[in-house]
């Protein structure tokens, strides 16, 4: 039997497993899609990656028949396949814009800066829809730039893995570098150049599974760095039934002195948030985000119950962070904790009225 953990705080290092099977997964549990499922067509992408091919270009050639009509002439375009998860748009907002319920290009790089985020957003679009003209050799050096540090002022040792997978619907994830080991929290696409980036910040220790939505590759990632996934019981499903670590129950859980795992149901049964102590950050997953409209907890998307979700975001008045990253929509951060307890409370008023 796997390992499972009862709700108390207890140090979860160094603990091992044996796989247990589960009985497929109810249609109730499919969540709807955003698009039509399609096949990456941008070369250099997981399988090149996955051989090591150093030397490959990770551009597309041109697909001008996919082409928006939405995008302003030039290099950089978005093709008719996007699926509005956002993520170009918060990864470089002076180039991307959402036109009609897609991303567009409304603007050409014109620095090498600005470039840099282009190509940065064009690695870690998860389906591949981002492209250049012409196949550009500078994409293999934006490859080195992740993990990509959040902000290595305000938290230092806090990554955005990039290459955001459509199997979880543009999800991203990160990277907690930490003396007790480094955690990975929710699954990116796998490709080896990523692999090889973690493991020269460390390699991962842990795989932290926020909810059933935002595994993605997470078999390869466990084999490749060795690190073991977490992921609470009521999420556990026939592609998670050999996970590592199984929650059990309400929590709070603890992995170390330094992190706290809190049960928040109502996306999904078993949506847990991590907690990251020393930087007062909470890793959110799909239990709350910023969009570009504000806060939301995703409503169309809920699988359990919204008054649940809503209950469990009460949770949150009771934790003292000033960051919320979440696996959809954007980042947020807060002077202090007594900004982001208005902000919470002004949002439940607002959603529970």
């Amino acid at each position: 039997m796997a390992l499972r953990l009862t709700g108390q705080a207890i140090n979860l290092t160094g603990l091992r497993y044996q796989p247990d099977l589960l009985p497929p997964t109810p249609s109730r549990f499919s969540k709807p899609r955003l698009t039509r499922p399609i096949r990456a067509i941008q070369s250099g992408g997981d399988e090149a990656a996955s051989a090591g091919a150093a030397s490959a270009v990770a551009t597309p050639t041109r697909a001008p028949s996919l082409r928006r009509p939405h995008n302003v002439d030039g290099e950089f375009f978005v093709d008719t396949r996007c699926i509005d998860c956002d993520t170009c748009r918060w990864m470089a907002p002076q180039i991307f814009t959402r036109v009609d319920g897609m991303s567009a290009v409304s603007k050409q790089p014109t620095s090498s800066e600005e470039r840099l985020n282009a190509l940065q957003a064009l690695l870690a679009c998860p389906t591949s829809s981002i492209h250049t003209e012409k196949p550009t050799r500078d994409v293999l050096e934006a490859q080195k730039t992740f993990p990509l540090p959040i902000d290595d002022k305000k938290i230092p040792g806090i990554y955005h893995c990039g290459y955001h997978s459509e199997k979880s619907y543009g999800a991203a994830s990160y990277l907690i570098i930490r003396p007790d080991g480094n955690i990975i929290v929710d699954s990116p696409r796998f490709t080896e150049k990523l692999a090889r980036n973690i493991e020269a910040l460390g390699g991962a220790s842990y795989m932290f599974l926020t909810h059933m939505d935002d595994v993605a590759d997470h078999e390869k990632w466990s084999k490749r760095l060795n690190c073991q996934r977490i992921l609470h019981s009521g999420d556990v499903r026939v592609d998670t039934a050999d996970v590592e670590i199984k929650l059990e129950g309400n929590g709070p859980w603890s992995l170390g002195e330094d992190v706290e795992l809190i049960h928040v149901p109502g996306h999904t049964e078993g949506s847990v948030c991590l907690f990251y102590k020393p930087h007062k950050i909470l890793f959110a997953g799909d239990h709350l985000g910023m969009t570009e409209f504000g806060l939301s907890i995703f409503e169309t998307y809920n699988r359990i119950s919204v008054p649940m979700q809503l209950d469990s975001v009460k949770k949150l008045l009771k934790l003292n962070f000033q960051w919320i990253l979440p696996g959809h929509g954007r980042r947020a951060e807060y002077k202090n904790s007594q900004e982001k307890d208005s902000t919470l409370e002004n949002f439940l008023q607002q959603k529970c009225s």
